[in-house]
């Protein structure tokens, strides 16, 4: 079933219902728990990452472990709290072993994330990664050139009636893997914390640097 950006009357909760009942591939077989996402139903600003890991499999929650709490760290960096903002996967399965989601498993399972994000109509989409970059730049029509090309890089695109800001970021677990990423990740969350401070003003590309 091929889902659109477009309004909806169904909630959060109607989705994540749905979800703990999937079975649209075989990710189920080997999860512990569904990963549906948590967070507000008002959020301004829609944290995506590419499918749960073994702590979030094991929790049920997204983003709990080590990059997680550096997540978390983020967040509060720019005035955030988890419970202010919606944070989710493409995928709401662990694969086994981590390993990358196969194009069959993006295509069953996305359209979960795209009804979420009718529901929420965020202002702002904080990709965090390549996987859901690329996804998010996909379905909204944008060529997308590698994560390090397109990091920190502000978007502006239209979606319920409204503009819709998208901001790729390295994954916070790569952080984890090259401590120097740690830095660049920080800088791009100033950008995300700017981008809301400015949207009341109805900011430009240009407060960027782009365009």
């Amino acid at each position: 079933m091929k889902v659109f950006l477009s309004e909806t009357d169904e909630t959060l909760e109607d989705i994540a219902k749905e979800i703990m009942n999937c079975r649209k591939c075989d990710l189920w077989k080997a999860k512990t728990n569904y990963v549906p996402g948590e967070g507000s139903e008002n959020a301004e600003v829609v944290f995506v990452g590419e499918a749960p890991g073994r702590e979030e499999d094991r929790q049920g929650r997204p983003f709990v472990g080590n990059a997680g709490k550096l997540l978390n760290e983020l967040l509060s960096s720019i005035g955030l709290r988890r419970e202010d903002v919606f944070i989710g996967n493409v995928l709401k399965c662990r694969p086994p072993n981590n390993r990358d989601p196969k194009p069959e498993e993006v295509e069953a399972c996305s359209p979960y994330l795209i009804r979420q994000l009718n529901v929420i109509k965020p202002d702002v989409i904080v990709c965090l990664g390549r996987y859901s970059a690329s996804f998010i730049f996909d379905l909204f029509g944008i060529p997308f050139r590698g994560i390090s090309r397109e990091r920190g890089e502000v978007k502006k695109v239209r979606a319920w009636d409204k503009d819709v800001f998208i901001i790729p970021v390295y994954h916070p677990a790569a952080a984890l893997y090259k401590p120097q990423l740690k830095e660049v990740l920080e800088e791009d969350f100033k950008k995300i914390g700017a981008l809301l401070r400015k949207k009341k003003k109805n900011p430009t590309l240009s407060d960027f640097g782009i365009g």
